[in-house]
Protein backbone atom coordinates (compact mmCIF):
# COMPACT_ATOMS: atom_id res chain seq x y z
CA UNK A 1 0.00 0.00 0.00
CA UNK A 2 1.33 3.73 -0.84
CA UNK A 3 1.99 5.79 1.76
CA UNK A 4 1.12 9.64 0.57
CA UNK A 5 3.30 12.51 2.60
CA UNK A 6 2.13 16.31 2.70
CA UNK A 7 -0.81 18.17 4.80
CA UNK A 8 -4.08 17.35 4.70
CA UNK A 9 -6.56 20.24 4.12
CA UNK A 10 -7.52 19.59 7.65
CA UNK A 11 -3.97 19.83 8.68
CA UNK A 12 -3.29 23.33 6.06
CA UNK A 13 -6.59 25.17 7.68
CA UNK A 14 -4.76 24.44 11.31
CA UNK A 15 -1.36 25.94 10.37
CA UNK A 16 -3.05 29.00 8.84
CA UNK A 17 -5.47 29.79 11.77
CA UNK A 18 -2.25 29.79 13.97
CA UNK A 19 -0.14 31.76 11.45
CA UNK A 20 -3.00 34.26 11.63
CA UNK A 21 -3.11 34.70 15.01
CA UNK A 22 0.72 35.17 15.42
CA UNK A 23 0.44 37.95 12.83
CA UNK A 24 -2.36 39.44 15.05
CA UNK A 25 -0.22 39.69 18.01
CA UNK A 26 2.41 41.39 16.12
CA UNK A 27 0.49 43.73 14.49
CA UNK A 28 -1.20 45.42 17.65
CA UNK A 29 2.43 46.36 19.14
CA UNK A 30 3.28 47.76 15.64
CA UNK A 31 0.78 49.62 15.75
CA UNK A 32 1.11 50.82 19.36
CA UNK A 33 5.07 51.55 18.60
CA UNK A 34 4.23 53.56 15.62
CA UNK A 35 1.47 55.71 17.90
CA UNK A 36 3.86 55.93 20.53
CA UNK A 37 6.96 57.34 18.01
CA UNK A 38 4.69 59.85 16.94
CA UNK A 39 3.67 60.82 20.18
CA UNK A 40 7.45 61.17 20.92
CA UNK A 41 8.28 63.56 18.06
CA UNK A 42 5.22 65.58 18.71
CA UNK A 43 6.41 66.24 22.21
CA UNK A 44 9.86 66.70 20.87
CA UNK A 45 8.32 69.30 18.06
CA UNK A 46 6.29 70.97 21.34
CA UNK A 47 9.78 71.56 23.55
CA UNK A 48 11.15 73.00 20.03
CA UNK A 49 8.52 75.62 19.74
CA UNK A 50 8.37 76.97 23.09
CA UNK A 51 12.36 77.49 22.94
CA UNK A 52 11.46 78.98 19.68
CA UNK A 53 8.99 81.24 21.52
CA UNK A 54 11.28 81.94 24.39
CA UNK A 55 13.98 83.16 21.76
CA UNK A 56 10.97 85.06 19.82
CA UNK A 57 10.13 87.12 23.23
CA UNK A 58 14.04 87.87 24.17
CA UNK A 59 14.67 89.17 20.86
CA UNK A 60 10.92 90.96 20.15
CA UNK A 61 9.86 91.78 23.79
CA UNK A 62 6.81 90.31 22.98
CA UNK A 63 4.94 87.03 22.15
CA UNK A 64 3.98 86.47 18.48
CA UNK A 65 -0.18 86.83 18.05
CA UNK A 66 -1.62 83.46 16.00
CA UNK A 67 -1.30 82.91 12.68
CA UNK A 68 -4.54 82.90 10.58
CA UNK A 69 -5.98 79.11 10.66
CA UNK A 70 -8.26 79.31 7.59
CA UNK A 71 -5.10 79.90 5.09
CA UNK A 72 -4.11 77.19 3.41
CA UNK A 73 -0.05 75.74 3.47
CA UNK A 74 0.98 78.11 0.70
CA UNK A 75 -1.18 80.81 0.69
CA UNK A 76 -0.16 84.70 1.08
CA UNK A 77 0.33 85.35 4.82
CA UNK A 78 0.13 81.19 6.15
CA UNK A 79 2.01 80.54 9.16
CA UNK A 80 2.67 84.37 9.81
CA UNK A 81 1.72 86.38 13.13
CA UNK A 82 -1.26 88.32 12.70
CA UNK A 83 -0.52 91.76 13.80
CA UNK A 84 -1.60 93.45 16.74
CA UNK A 85 -3.31 96.51 16.47
CA UNK A 86 -6.18 98.14 18.08
CA UNK A 87 -4.93 96.99 21.57
CA UNK A 88 -5.14 93.21 20.67
CA UNK A 89 -4.25 90.80 17.68
CA UNK A 90 -6.10 91.24 14.55
CA UNK A 91 -8.54 88.19 14.20
CA UNK A 92 -7.95 87.49 17.87
CA UNK A 93 -5.79 85.81 20.66
CA UNK A 94 -6.51 82.44 19.22
CA UNK A 95 -5.60 80.79 16.47
CA UNK A 96 -2.78 78.59 14.59
CA UNK A 97 0.87 78.68 15.62
CA UNK A 98 2.74 81.11 13.54
CA UNK A 99 5.13 78.67 12.20
CA UNK A 100 6.64 80.50 8.90
CA UNK A 101 7.42 83.77 11.73
CA UNK A 102 8.91 80.91 14.44
CA UNK A 103 10.37 79.12 12.17
CA UNK A 104 9.68 75.55 13.42
CA UNK A 105 7.20 72.51 11.75
CA UNK A 106 3.92 73.42 10.53
CA UNK A 107 2.05 69.98 11.99
CA UNK A 108 2.58 67.31 14.40
CA UNK A 109 3.09 63.84 13.81
CA UNK A 110 -0.47 63.18 12.52
CA UNK A 111 -0.55 66.16 9.99
CA UNK A 112 -2.60 68.77 11.34
CA UNK A 113 -1.87 72.67 12.70
CA UNK A 114 -1.06 73.15 16.58
CA UNK A 115 -3.33 75.35 18.12
CA UNK A 116 -1.80 78.36 19.72
CA UNK A 117 -3.23 81.05 22.11
CA UNK A 118 -1.54 83.96 23.75
CA UNK A 119 -2.31 86.77 26.71
CA UNK A 120 -3.03 89.73 24.62
CA UNK A 121 -0.56 91.62 27.13
CA UNK A 122 2.16 89.79 26.30
CA UNK A 123 1.69 90.19 22.32
CA UNK A 124 1.88 94.00 22.74
CA UNK A 125 4.05 95.60 20.29
CA UNK A 126 4.33 98.80 21.74
CA UNK A 127 3.75 98.65 25.36
CA UNK A 128 6.03 95.76 25.93
CA UNK A 129 5.10 93.27 29.33
CA UNK A 130 6.72 93.65 32.99
CA UNK A 131 7.42 91.20 35.47
CA UNK A 132 4.05 92.20 36.71
CA UNK A 133 2.25 91.25 33.90
CA UNK A 134 -0.42 88.22 34.64
CA UNK A 135 -0.94 85.49 32.03
CA UNK A 136 -4.99 84.77 31.79
CA UNK A 137 -4.89 81.22 30.54
CA UNK A 138 -5.09 78.11 32.93
CA UNK A 139 -4.59 74.35 32.52
CA UNK A 140 -6.68 71.85 34.05
CA UNK A 141 -6.49 68.32 35.12
CA UNK A 142 -10.19 67.71 33.66
CA UNK A 143 -12.81 70.87 32.06
CA UNK A 144 -13.75 72.61 35.04
CA UNK A 145 -11.88 70.54 37.35
CA UNK A 146 -8.24 71.75 39.32
CA UNK A 147 -5.89 73.82 38.12
CA UNK A 148 -2.46 72.79 37.57
CA UNK A 149 -0.90 76.32 35.88
CA UNK A 150 -1.99 79.43 36.15
CA UNK A 151 -1.01 83.05 35.04
CA UNK A 152 0.37 81.24 31.60
CA UNK A 153 1.37 83.72 28.73
CA UNK A 154 0.97 81.12 25.62
CA UNK A 155 -0.68 77.86 25.10
CA UNK A 156 0.08 75.23 22.42
CA UNK A 157 -2.01 72.32 21.58
CA UNK A 158 -1.37 69.37 19.47
CA UNK A 159 -4.62 67.16 19.33
CA UNK A 160 -3.33 64.27 18.71
CA UNK A 161 -3.97 61.08 16.59
CA UNK A 162 -7.84 61.76 16.39
CA UNK A 163 -7.05 65.64 15.52
CA UNK A 164 -10.51 66.74 16.95
CA UNK A 165 -10.43 70.08 16.51
CA UNK A 166 -7.47 70.81 14.98
CA UNK A 167 -7.04 72.60 11.61
CA UNK A 168 -5.62 71.32 8.70
CA UNK A 169 -3.10 72.33 5.94
CA UNK A 170 -6.13 73.33 3.97
CA UNK A 171 -6.89 75.88 6.98
CA UNK A 172 -10.12 73.86 7.50
CA UNK A 173 -11.20 72.75 10.98
CA UNK A 174 -11.69 69.52 11.90
CA UNK A 175 -14.90 68.33 13.74
CA UNK A 176 -14.68 69.36 17.47
CA UNK A 177 -15.06 66.33 20.11
CA UNK A 178 -17.81 65.07 22.16
CA UNK A 179 -15.30 64.85 24.78
CA UNK A 180 -15.81 67.47 27.20
CA UNK A 181 -11.61 67.75 28.22
CA UNK A 182 -10.58 67.46 24.14
CA UNK A 183 -13.17 70.46 23.23
CA UNK A 184 -11.99 72.54 26.21
CA UNK A 185 -8.94 72.56 24.29
CA UNK A 186 -10.90 73.77 21.18
CA UNK A 187 -13.50 76.16 22.32
CA UNK A 188 -10.93 78.97 22.25
CA UNK A 189 -11.43 80.44 26.02
CA UNK A 190 -8.89 80.64 28.47
CA UNK A 191 -9.31 76.93 30.45
CA UNK A 192 -7.45 74.24 28.67
CA UNK A 193 -7.16 70.70 29.64
CA UNK A 194 -3.67 68.41 29.74
CA UNK A 195 -3.94 64.84 31.14
CA UNK A 196 -3.22 61.13 30.37
CA UNK A 197 -4.71 60.14 27.30
CA UNK A 198 -7.97 58.08 27.36
CA UNK A 199 -9.77 56.47 24.71
CA UNK A 200 -11.96 59.81 23.35
CA UNK A 201 -8.76 62.63 25.28
CA UNK A 202 -5.11 62.37 23.17
CA UNK A 203 -4.37 66.09 23.24
CA UNK A 204 -0.70 67.05 24.00
CA UNK A 205 -0.53 70.25 25.71
CA UNK A 206 2.55 72.68 26.19
CA UNK A 207 2.93 76.02 28.02
CA UNK A 208 5.21 79.28 27.89
CA UNK A 209 5.68 79.24 31.69
CA UNK A 210 5.89 82.47 33.25
CA UNK A 211 8.75 81.53 35.52
CA UNK A 212 10.89 80.82 32.58
CA UNK A 213 9.89 83.13 30.24
CA UNK A 214 10.98 86.21 33.68
CA UNK A 215 13.91 84.21 34.00
CA UNK A 216 15.24 84.81 30.42
CA UNK A 217 14.12 88.26 29.87
CA UNK A 218 15.99 89.33 33.22
CA UNK A 219 19.16 87.32 31.97
CA UNK A 220 18.94 88.25 28.31
CA UNK A 221 18.66 92.20 29.81
CA UNK A 222 15.11 92.97 28.65
CA UNK A 223 13.79 93.11 32.24
CA UNK A 224 13.15 95.03 34.46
Amino acid sequence: MKTTNGFTLVEMAIVLVIVGLLLGGLLMPLSTQVEQRRIGETQKSLDEINQALLGFVIVNKYLPCPANPTLASGAAGAGQARAFAAGTCTGGNSGVLPWATLGVSETDAWGNRYTYRVTVGFADTATFFTLASPGDSIIRTTSGGASIASNIPAVIISHGKNGSGAYNTAGTQLTISADPDEAENSNNDINFVSKAPTATFDDLVAWVSPNILFNRMVTAGKLP
